[in-house]
């Protein structure tokens, strides 16, 4: 039983591990101690330097969160976009504002086919209407097929990613001087969004911001 539509039920929401208000503020994993006035980052981020802004995330990608993240991938539940919007509604509002873009992260055609859909798309129009921000769901393009990043390290995800992304050319009206929200479902090495904000700041965008569902932290 669950106290509202697309709710978690109490184990689940026990088992699900949102990150707390210490964060680095360029990947939103979370860190210890307290949270001060001073930019924080996380080991990640300060050995690899981030294209964008800032960025964060919803989860920790472990547990719960993780089957959440294959069950939406994967499996289908889709349902699961609703309750995951409002979280990371929730983990980004102190970066959002009302002239934000939000843009997902591109399936390259031929993974699209084979999954039917984009799941950081579903994540990403569910994040529009939760915050009534403006989605253009189509705004970036793979625009070469990558293997499955699953199990790469990082030096060969960045590898694979390069030149992989760019601004739809139909699309490329929307992102001159505007400031740009990357969505995903899982962060982890950051390849992903790199390749995105590079090639939206290329094409003209002001800023750029991320935003994942799930983070993958070290212990994780």
């Amino acid at each position: 039983m669950v106290e509202s539509d697309f709710g978690l039920c109490g184990p689940c929401w026990r088992d699900t591990p949102f990150i707390g208000t210490t964060i680095c503020d360029s990947c939103g994993v979370s860190l210890p101690g307290d949270a001060g006035p001073d930019r924080l980052q996380c080991d990640d981020c300060l050995k690899t330097a981030r294209p964008w802004g800032q960025g964060r995330a919803a989860l920790l990608y472990q547990d719960a969160a993780r089957k959440m993240v294959l069950g939406l991938k994967h499996g289908d539940r889709q349902e699961i976009a609703r309750p995951a919007a409002l979280w990371m509604a929730r983990a980004a509002r102190d970066i959002l504002h009302p002239k934000l873009l939000i843009a997902p992260i591109p399936l390259h055609w031929i993974r699209l086919l084979k999954r039917r859909f984009n799941q950081s798309a579903v994540l990403a129009l569910a994040l529009a209407d939760e915050t009534e921000l403006s989605c253009c769901p189509d705004l970036l393009q793979r625009t070469k097929s990558t293997p499955s990043l699953d199990g790469m390290g990082k030096d060969a995800r960045f590898a694979a990613l390069q030149n992989a992304i760019s601004v739809h050319p139909k699309r490329r009206h929307r992102v001159v001087g505007q400031h740009v929200l990357l969505v995903d479902d899982v962060m982890t090495s950051g390849a992903t969004f790199a390749a995105a904000t590079e090639a939206s700041l290329a094409a003209g965008a002001s800023d750029v911001s991320v935003l994942s569902l799930a983070r993958v932290a070290k212990d994780a």
